[in-house]
């Protein structure tokens, strides 16, 4: 869809799908699985990457030649200074100024924790970083983190990695309308139907990882996505029909055999008086 690009941080994408590394069977699936998803955005735990050798890296080595934007994410930080540092890091050993910040204040649901992420996001989007908080579905938050400097925000279905889908569709909905930054639904979808629901709800893009990496064919999967992003996004834009109480026929009565019964006009008798 390069009519329709997503753009964050003054960057114009032409695909709304950004693609989580982990977890794949092997690094020729996963490289398989990005191509088929049409993505230009990869996201990867800086913690799991060799900051002194990025370039030998055993996954980001397969990246080198493709254009692709980096999107590290500080997974495994407690804290806004923890994740301020990843970040800092990240920059320094050459993998740009994009970062996911990702700060879990549970390690049973992996749920964000609110207050530290808004203080992380604060403090880089204050030192330029393209800065896009992972967050609960609440739209006051998500609006707290936009005023921060986020140039998206990226509210969570479910919490990651349960296949659970989009618990709050209504939340995710108000978030979307209320937002003035691209809004990419991330964590807990399972199918492509899920995506595209949540496009249609008014999502800008859709981050999905182990829906695709442990599907059981996560090449086929990453490309239904695909297809079910731009599906997703299409019907948002040429609006759907509202809903009704009752059926509504299709086609106009006027010029049928039954017209007058349709209309509720009585059909005299065919006796004689």
């Amino acid at each position: 869809m390069g009519d329709d690009p997503l753009v964050i941080g003054g960057h114009a994408l032409r695909s709304r799908f950004l693609f989580g590394t982990g977890r794949f069977p092997s690094p020729a699936v996963l490289q398989q699985a990005l191509e088929a998803s049409g993505s230009e955005v990869i996201t990867f735990a800086v913690r799991r990457v060799n900051l002194d050798s990025v370039e030998d890296d055993s996954v980001l080595q397969h990246f080198d030649e493709k254009s692709i934007h980096y999107l590290p994410n500080t997974s495994g930080a407690r804290t806004a200074a923890e994740a301020v540092r990843i970040a800092r890091l990240a920059r320094a050993a050459g993998l740009g100024d994009w970062i996911k910040v990702e700060i879990s204040g549970d390690p049973r649901t992996l749920l964000p924790d609110p207050i530290e992420t808004l203080r992380a996001t604060e403090q880089l989007a204050s030192e330029g970083f393209i800065v896009l908080p992972y967050t609960s579905d609440d739209p006051i938050l998500c609006k707290r983190l936009e005023e921060a400097g986020a140039s998206a925000v990226m509210p969570g279905g479910s919490p990651i990695g349960t296949g659970l889908g989009l618990l709050n569709p209504y939340n995710l909905g108000l978030i979307a309308e209320q937002s003035g930054v691209p809004v990419i639904i991330d964590a807990g979808i399972g199918s492509a139907k899920d995506a595209a629901e949540a496009m249609e709800l008014g999502a800008d893009g859709i981050l999905a990882n182990t829906p695709v990496a442990k599907a059981q064919d996560p090449v086929m999967m990453a490309r239904a996505f695909r297809l079910a992003i731009e599906a997703g996004r299409l019907a948002r834009l040429a609006g759907r029909i509202p809903k009704k109480r009752y059926a509504s026929a299709s086609s106009d009565w006027a010029g049928s055999l039954f017209e007058a019964a349709a209309a509720g006009e009585g059909v005299s008798g065919g006796g004689e008086t």
